[in-house]
């Protein structure tokens, strides 16, 4: 038997190297021993060749015009949306498209386990938690003459750099903590901020955007991720940060506690620079001596949900949200008829 085909649509390729481009590549990987998946920025109902069996899109605000084309053209066939940070934190809320996407969309896929609760109670029922996944990598040796401190993130105003590049600003040189920060300046302004922040503080380096093998190496290298983000659908960096046995300093947002936990111990108030400072101060000091606040607990926390984060998992659960055979596929109310 021939395997049925799915189109994911995607606002970012291959040259963008962003999260939303992880998201769509991998899980063409991890579904094509069942589907045949073809890649795509926007659908339209001009392109060449058989009509899908089915569309996954995301980002709600982004993907609206293919979610909209695909749902006038075939709104028998199933329509699966799959939601990022931006949609469930802000565009769902003020964007007429996003919402349209939402109430189009047969199934709604989040990333995280807070993620329901951003939607309307209404389409709850449609949703499904898929968490992502990565290869597990070994727990490194990491000397403890210093904290190596990473951050990941293009440089733009939901990652909130600024909050990180204040923090850096508040601690010493010779405290013994040193940040590298990776991410395109996606917003110049925040470019020009980190280019000031290291040449004026030798303890901080901006690496710029690296390729994402470079940058899982230096994430299993560090001790620490920080990740200061303001709104955050589910964060690839920190899931691979968890699978490498790197523990995680987060902002807390919903983002954040979907994928740690809510009893995770690893949490600053976002966009709180003083807050962050004094945490990597006392992860510091943690090196040196037993702390309640350690490194150590942290990691055993990470390595207790490290599980939840195996490419099986994310790969069954995708299968679920696309497996329509015991629900018939039908429109959702407000779908054109």
């Amino acid at each position: 038997m021939s395997k049925p085909s799915l189109v994911i649509v995607t606002p970012a390729l291959a040259d963008a190297n962003n999260g939303n481009w992880q998201t769509a590549s991998r899980w063409a990987r991890l579904l094509a021993a069942h589907w045949r998946v073809t890649l795509l920025k926007q659908w339209s109902p001009d392109l060449p060749g058989p009509v899908p069996d089915a569309l996954l899109a995301l980002h709600a605000r982004r993907s609206a015009a293919s979610v909209a084309a695909w749902a006038q053209r075939h709104p028998d066939r199933p329509l699966v949306l799959a939601l990022t940070g931006t949609d469930l934190y802000r565009d769902i809320a003020v964007d007429a498209s996003a919402q349209a996407s939402l109430r189009l969309a047969h199934r709604l896929i989040v990333l995280q386990d807070r993620g329901p609760l951003s939607l309307p109670e209404a389409l709850r029922g449609r949703c499904q938690v898929v968490l992502q996944s990565c290869t597990a990598r070994r727990t490194l040796d990491k000397p403890a003459d210093r904290l190596r401190v990473v951050a990941v993130g293009h440089l733009r105003e939901e990652k909130d750099p600024a909050t990180l590049l204040a923090a850096v600003r508040r601690l010493r040189p010779d405290e013994g903590i040193r940040v590298d920060h990776i991410g395109a300046a996606l917003d110049p302004a925040l470019g020009a901020a980190a280019e000031r922040t290291a040449a004026e503080c030798p303890h901080y380096r901006w690496l710029g955007a690296l390729p994402h093998d470079r940058t899982r190496d230096r994430i299993q290298r560090a001790h620490l991720l920080v990740h200061t983000s303001r709104m955050e659908g589910g964060a690839h960096v920190v899931m691979e940060a968890v699978r490498s046995g790197t523990p995680v300093l987060a902002s807390l947002i919903d983002g954040n506690m979907g994928m740690l936990g809510e009893g995770y111990g690893g949490y600053f108030p976002a966009g709180d620079p003083a807050a962050l400072a004094d945490a990597l101060r006392a992860l510091r000091a943690s090196q040196q001596g037993p702390a309640a606040f350690s490194l150590a607990g942290l990691h055993a926390q990470c390595e207790a949900r490290s599980h939840l984060f195996d490419p099986a998992s994310e790969r069954a659960a995708l299968l679920r949200a696309l497996d329509f055979s015991r629900s018939p596929s039908h429109p959702p109310a407000g779908a054109p008829a």
